[in-house]
């Protein structure tokens, strides 16, 4: 593998990922592409989002989970409590739902009655995504949705850290591994949507482009930078 490229936080917003892909002149049979999460929620089309990294991953990236994949799941599989689709819903679930024909009003009174109806495509995707990694490793690199617990190894780290960590990881993080991150928008760290390079061996790269910021890949190991504006 010539170059590895990471990128975080799609959030529905498919035109800027196919756009930052033929930018960066992604080829699978040369480069190790890895995708840290959030292909759902906000966006224009986070179904298509979704479908996008099955694609991708059938081609050879590393694709992980985000927590908003977590909030996915909690929502519509399992107990399927409404108390967890309304926290959804507030935060982009909305949007994924109507990307795949759903109505939220409907569903949550069929959840209520505890009979909810999704389609095949989606109870689709809902498999592949509770199938998802919530980490990969290099020698050199952690990839990760959040962030990682400095404390504790990442065999002994629960799914949940993964997914959600922010304060603890941004200020305690003492590994020699470099850790690359979405999860938390670049502009709480520098006031800028371009990535974030922390100087106790952390890189966030989520630009907030669903925010009206950017979608930007890393490029390892030379640390260049590859973004679309939204």
């Amino acid at each position: 593998m010539k170059r590895l490229l990471v990128i975080s936080d799609v959030h529905g917003q498919i035109d800027s990922f196919n756009q930052l892909l033929e930018k960066v002149k992604y080829n699978e049979a040369e480069d190790l592409l890895f995708l840290l999460g959030d292909y759902v929620d906000r966006g224009k089309d986070p179904k298509a989002c979704v479908q996008k990294a099955r694609v991708l991953e059938k081609l050879g990236a590393i694709v992980l989970k985000g927590n908003h994949e977590d909030m996915m799941e909690n929502a519509l599989t399992g107990s399927g409590s409404p108390e967890y689709l309304t926290q959804w819903a507030a935060n982009g679930g909305a949007r994924t739902l109507k990307s795949y024909g759903v109505d939220p009003g409907n569903l949550y009174q069929n959840i209520v009655k505890g009979s909810p109806q999704l389609p095949d495509e989606l109870l689709d995707d809902l498999e592949w995504i509770s199938k998802l990694n919530v980490y990969a490793q290099t020698e050199h690199y952690i990839f990760v949705h959040a962030g990682v617990d400095p404390e504790k190894k990442l065999e002994e780290t629960d799914e949940e850290t993964f997914l959600w960590i922010r304060t603890p990881f941004f200020n305690g993080y003492h590994g020699k591994k470099t850790v690359i991150f979405g999860h938390t928008p670049t502009m709480f760290f520098h006031n800028s949507n371009h990535v974030y390079f922390g100087n106790n061996n952390i890189i966030g790269i989520d630009g907030g482009c669903v925010f009206g910021g950017q979608l930007n890949c890393l490029e390892l190991p030379t640390k260049s930078v590859c973004y679309v504006s939204n």
